[in-house]
């Protein structure tokens, strides 16, 4: 499958509201102009119409008073009492049929019983937020050694058509064994055996991951801005 060829990339646009509002509706809560994924699965947000004055009253309702949540790309301005925490550019990638996408034999499916370890990972390697549940938005594959989980990748965002693949770390002593490649080649296996085309995000800044995607057939799609804000306190 080729980008040309790829499902409609517009849902892409906003990734975080058609996940909020369809796929990943009954891991989240909220309203119809605002909407949050359940606070131990991920701290991300949704909104619909950011320039419809109910949608944040809405959105500081759900989130509470001063609290900081990742809002969507695309907000150019924030109302009277938000503020802007931190704001980074980054880039959404989606996947050609360069990708050669198939099984990892080796690597074992994660769940529940395994939270401890991936969080543990999670803190060692930094790849993002990563709650205790947020194995619930999909399938997270994981390499272990001597017991220990050293590598990880899964599936996070789930827009009509698409699944993002995210959470992709590998512990800094087994880097350099294609780990990371085996994996998200093993995601992009099961998101395509579903009739789907992977994409992902990534910091502008975080080149090595960049390049080792664009190896692996991703094509860059657009740049994103993240953003970090905080709610009234009143």
């Amino acid at each position: 499958m080729t980008a040309s060829t790829s499902p409609d990339t517009a849902v892409l646009d906003d990734a975080m509201w058609a996940s909020l509002t369809g796929a990943h509706r009954h891991l989240s809560e909220g309203t119809d102009r605002a909407r949050r994924y359940l606070p131990t699965i991920s701290p991300f947000i949704g909104i619909g119409d950011a320039a419809d004055p109910q949608t944040w009253a809405d959105l500081a309702q759900l989130v509470g008073p001063g609290q900081e949540v990742a809002i969507p790309a695309g907000v150019d301005a924030l109302p009277e009492g938000w503020s802007e925490v931190i704001s980074g550019p980054g880039v959404q990638m989606i996947a050609t049929d360069a990708v050669a996408a198939r099984p990892f034999d080796e690597a074992i499916r994660l769940g529940a019983d395994d939270v401890h370890d991936m969080l543990a990972l999670i803190a060692r390697t930094q790849p993002g937020p990563f709650l205790p549940e947020t194995y619930r938005l999909g399938t997270y594959l994981g390499i272990r050694r001597e017991g220990t989980l050293v590598a990880m990748a899964g599936e996070r965002l789930h827009p009509p058509g698409w699944t993002e693949i995210s959470a992709v770390c590998t512990d800094a002593e087994f880097r350099g064994q294609g780990f990371a490649t085996r994996l998200v080649l093993a995601v992009a296996d099961g998101i395509y055996a579903r009739g789907e085309t992977p994409f992902l995000h990534a910091a502008a800044t975080n080149t090595n991951a960049i390049e080792l995607y664009e190896k692996l057939g991703f094509v860059h799609r657009s740049g994103i801005t993240f953003t970090v804000v905080r709610t009234p306190d009143r």
